[in-house]
């Protein structure tokens, strides 16, 4: 066609096929990131209501579920959590209008008063763009917080003394970080001491323990006293766990054989424990049977055993190597008996398996069971009887999995085309500081900048 002297070719056909596939690529793209919202979304509910239980963290049980690394499964936690105060950011990413590496970079800085502005931006710019504007967001908030850190570093302190009633009161103030470590701390422990019950699990009789639980305060009370016991029997005597915590616990020989048997299962000078809890502490600690006549005398006291000897011990941490639950990553650990030694199990590495506190409960007080199978591997099961292998078998793929993802999202109203997810910058250089100077609330601004409508990262210079 001759238009002023001047024709226009048609395109080369390689270079018109180059250009379909970069569409097709753009809009696939497009298409993950909107599917990407809704693994989130699925995330953060799944988060929400703890369907993670049996696992330190939700990121921890999406390593282990879905075969992410660590560091990428906090990142999608992370960012799933932080969506639900950003509704703008999470429509845009559930539109396929920005990609996931954008909305991961603007939810560490972005708040329901900035997401407006840090969305605009990352339309208009690329992830890279994107990227150093968060840098420097943040570098303005670290200036700011320095000061108020000091000012605070300055009031911290903490006051313990004893009231007239001879209870002890503390009052304090600590440091942020100090004081989520300490809270961290708190929850942990009290999780420990006051575990939550799971929502499939029967209402337990008003005249259970459980049914009346201490408040909130009484279990922040209980939680700080373990942590200042744990801290000081670690810090005094290094050894093995059956001999750093010295608890003794008074258990008949029938309740830690069967725990629906009758007998007592009491804390010495305190009250009762459950009998799966004495099992638990049988199974690596130190044992001294003592013998009564009828009319409960004590007639004979054994010397004092340790249920696994120091060398038994040494070849169990260097086989196991950590616990060995299903996704658990904790090095540290306990010996588990198998089978009961109370019930005829030898203690022997064949019937020995390191399990961490808090997996070593959930296998005799939660309802979870291990067994070793012929050929010596460990098999968990949920309290639902569901095996928990140790790599989870990946979720089944249909043939066309990019057909099946472009339906479902079509179903959910999402139109996304090579286009969607294009940003509006025309190539100029990014002058990050006059960016920073119109978005960020706490930025010095010249009398005579003005602020535009729509943020472009475009050189002012």
């Amino acid at each position: 066609m001759d238009m002023h002297g001047i024709t226009a070719l048609p395109e080369p056909e390689p270079a018109a096929e180059l250009r379909r596939l970069g569409d097709e690529i753009a809009e696939l793209a497009a298409h993950l990131d909107a599917a990407t919202a809704r693994l989130l979304e699925l995330i953060r509910e799944f988060d929400a209501r703890e369907g993670w239980h049996g696992f330190p963290s939700c990121a921890v049980w999406l390593s282990y579920r879905v075969g992410l690394g660590a560091g990428a499964a906090r990142e999608r936690v992370r960012v799933a959590r932080a969506l639900a105060t950003l509704p703008r950011i999470a429509a845009a990413l559930a539109r396929g209008e920005v990609s996931y590496a954008k909305v991961r970079a603007i939810t560490r800085v972005a708040t329901p008063d900035t997401e407006e502005r840090l969305l605009a931006f990352a339309r208009a710019g690329t992830a890279a763009h994107v990227e150093r504007l968060v840098q420097g967001w943040r570098l303005v908030d670290r200036n700011a917080e320095i000061q108020e850190g000091e000012r605070r570093h300055r009031s911290r302190g903490v006051s313990v003394y004893q009231d007239d009633d001879g209870m002890f009161v503390i009052r304090g103030r600590l440091a942020p970080e100090t004081g989520a470590l300490l809270q961290r701390a708190l929850e942990a422990a009290r999780a420990k001491l006051y575990p939550l019950p799971r929502h499939d699990e029967p209402a337990v009789p008003r005249n259970h323990p459980a049914a009346d639980p201490p408040s909130f305060g009484q279990q922040q009370a209980d939680a700080l006293a373990l942590l200042a016991e744990t801290a000081l029997h670690h810090d005094l005597d290094p050894g093995a766990p059956g001999e750093r915590y010295q608890v003794v616990v008074h258990v008949d020989a029938a309740v830690l054989a069967d725990a629906g048997q009758p007998g007592q299962s009491v804390l010495e000078d305190g009250p009762r424990v459950p009998a799966g809890t004495s099992q638990r502490l049988a199974c690596d600690a130190s044992r001294v049977v003592m013998r009564h006549d009828a009319d409960g005398r004590i007639v004979e006291v054994g010397a004092r055993t340790r249920t696994i000897p120091p060398a038994l011990r040494r070849a169990l941490h260097h086989r196991d190597r950590g616990c060995r639950f299903p996704g658990c990553t904790v090095r540290v650990g306990q010996g588990h008996h198998i089978r009961h030694w109370a019930t005829g199990g030898p203690t022997t590495l064949s019937n020995l398996a390191l399990l961490c506190r808090r997996h070593h409960r959930a296998v005799h007080e939660e309802g979870y069971e291990v067994v070793r199978q012929a050929d010596g591997a460990l098999e968990f099961r949920t309290p639902h009887g569901w095996v928990l292998p140790d790599a989870p078998a990946p979720a089944a793929v249909p043939d066309d999995a990019v057909k099946t993802l472009r339906a479902a999202n079509a179903a959910n109203g999402v139109r996304v085309d090579a286009q969607t997810a294009r940003p509006t910058w025309l190539g100029e250089r990014l002058d990050v500081g006059y960016a920073i100077g119109v978005l960020h609330p706490l930025a010095m601004r010249p009398s005579t900048m003005r602020e535009r409508d729509v943020v472009s990262p475009e050189c002012t210079r």
